[in-house]
């Protein structure tokens, strides 16, 4: 049994070998310090688990990273416990306003709209939208001001709760975005590969809070509008539910991957740079060689 190279548009296989497996990781591996050396990368964090082979890898999983757009997934998980939970229900109307309070002087500030991903919840300022429609814009076009309006909603407290309740570390919530204050305080949302793979593959399984409630995250998920990342380093017919996440040295992406004939896998790579720069093809790349290293587990 050996490894044995296969295109990437062939099926993934179901059973590896052991030694396919192990020589796989090794090259895996090497793989990865060249991608970050060729993109200049100060951090690289990668947590891989694949459903179908029961296969884990990671690199570097466990470092924490600034989170950037990546907390709105908690903030999801925040939200459908409540809904879970009978406290809250998605037609629920929420009153679209920009004025927030800072977790760290207690003084309003306001979104820059201007930067905002997601014309469609600020256009609808003064006006109300649905716990719905703001989760749905929150995470397909990583709306800054639904999310805010959001974790008002629930609260910070209840979104840790959730993650407690599910047994998720690895992902710290502090505040909503734009925060300045916080922010210069050093007050940050965090996560790790290692966290994020932990809330996916609860999502994943139909075990946040209720197979209903998964879904629906799933659902939301599914229509991310943002594909450069993981999706980028993919075959077209792959389906993607994920989250990315992007500031000026920051860039993320985390997601469970589809395709047909077997069951989906988990990926999420996390990356910082040492200078602020573009968004680069290093989480495409990662995202690439993970799947033709899945695609080369065969028996011979």
């Amino acid at each position: 049994m050996a490894l044995k190279a296969r295109k990437a548009e062939e099926k993934l296989p179901v059973s590896p070998a052991n030694d396919s497996v192990a020589a796989s990781e090794i090259s895996l591996y090497r793989n990865v310090l060249k991608i970050k050396e060729e993109h200049d990368l100060e951090e690289l964090g990668i947590s891989f688990w694949d459903a179908q082979t029961t296969i884990q890898w990671s690199y570097n999983a466990d470092h924490y990273f600034h989170a950037a757009s990546t907390m709105k997934l908690a903030v999801l998980i925040g939200v459908f416990r409540e809904i879970d939970r009978g406290t809250l229900a998605l037609d629920s109307p929420v009153h679209v306003r920009n004025r927030f309070t800072s977790i760290v002087n207690q003084e309003t500030f306001m979104l820059d709209l201007a930067s905002d991903a997601d014309p469609d919840v600020y256009g609808h300022l003064g006006k109300t939208l649905t716990v719905r429609e703001l989760a749905y814009w929150m995470i397909t076009k990583s709306s800054n001001l639904a999310t805010n309006l959001l974790v008002d909603v629930v609260t910070i407290e209840s979104i840790q709760q959730a993650l407690d309740e599910l047994e998720i570390d690895g992902v710290r919530v502090l505040r909503g975005v734009e925060d300045q204050a916080a922010f210069e305080a050093g007050l940050n949302n965090e996560v790790t590969a290692n966290g994020l793979q932990k809330m996916l593959r609860v999502i994943a399984d139909g075990k946040a809070f209720s197979p209903e409630a998964s879904g629906e995250m799933l659902k939301t998920m599914l229509d991310q509008q943002y594909r450069s990342g993981i999706p980028a380093g993919l075959p077209k017919a792959a389906r993607v539910a994920h989250k990315t996440g992007n500031i000026s040295t920051v860039h993320h992406d985390a997601g469970i991957v589809f395709l047909d004939g077997r069951e989906p896998y988990v990926l999420v790579i996390l990356t910082q740079f040492r200078a602020e720069t573009g968004r680069g093809s290093a989480v495409a790349d990662v995202s690439r060689d993970i799947y033709n290293t899945l695609a080369g587990l065969t028996y011979e």
